[in-house]
């Protein structure tokens, strides 16, 4: 089986589950931690998104916000799911979230799947192949200059007890940027720079299922995607700056 219609099949299956269940209402809301949410829809579509993986994928391993690691854990392939992206979002009835999926083949991002269930917009990456928008191909902005960028950001998720909280970083960037965003969606702001909605995004405090997906669907579109130290090291290290190479490059002497 194709890993990329695979991961479009499950990503458009738990779209739909997830914008059903928004639309209805009255679902569970549980705090995961002081300043983190979760809900009954981050679990069903977990859930249904393993389900159709596993399926057609018995021996992948599985990295899933809400479960933690599942199957063989060091698996030359891997799948990274954030079965709702933008889960506060979600339980307030702000419309703005989604669904991503990655797979990760020899700690190579390989497949990448984002997918926005209520405007039905699907973003779509394999390495080497370039990047889509509900099959058509997208490319970052040409913005070349900080003054000229819409930049996009978030905070994290410890930011009442982490004296890392971004918040430096934000006054930086207000003072250099034309604008500066918070959506509260990693996966879809990384998609946004792909698409040249945004110029660029930085952000910390992250978890790989956050941006895997973003990150390969940007860099694909033509993006720069690094941690803040210039290397490929974002998943790991949690943290992520994504541009167009020259402003990337502007954006970086802030970061070292």
């Amino acid at each position: 089986m194709n890993p990329l219609n695979v991961a479009l099949e499950a990503a458009y299956a738990a779209g739909e589950l997830l914008r059903n269940g928004w639309r209805q209402g009255g679902f569970t809301v549980e705090q995961k931690s002081a300043q983190e949410l979760v809900t009954e829809y981050d679990r069903r579509s977990e859930a249904l998104i393993i389900d159709i993986l596993r399926r057609a994928f018995p021996a992948c391993a599985i990295l899933s916000e809400e479960s933690g690691i599942k199957a063989q854990t060091y698996a030359p392939n891997r799948w990274i799911i954030d079965p709702l992206d933008g889960t506060t979002n979600f339980a307030r009835g702000y419309p703005l979230f989604g669904v991503s999926i990655a797979l990760e083949r020899n700690r190579e991002l390989v497949v990448a799947v984002v997918y926005n269930p209520l405007a039905d917009e699907c973003f779509a990456a394999e390495k080497g192949a370039g990047a889509t928008l509900n099959g058509q191909p997208i490319h970052v902005a040409h913005t070349r200059s900080l003054a000229a960028a819409v930049v996009a950001s978030g905070f994290p998720y410890d930011a009442w007890s982490n004296a890392n909280d971004n918040t430096d970083l934000w006054r930086t960037m207000v003072k250099h940027a034309l604008s500066v965003r918070c959506d509260g969606a990693a996966a879809l702001d990384l998609c946004a720079v792909a698409c040249g909605r945004f110029d660029a995004y930085w952000e910390h405090g992250l978890a790989p299922w956050d941006i895997a997906a973003g990150a390969l669907i940007a860099q694909e579109a033509g993006a720069i995607v690094t941690d803040y130290q210039g290397g490929d090291g974002f998943l790991d290290r949690g943290e992520v700056i994504a541009a167009p190479p020259a402003l990337h490059a502007e954006m970086m002497g802030f970061f070292r």
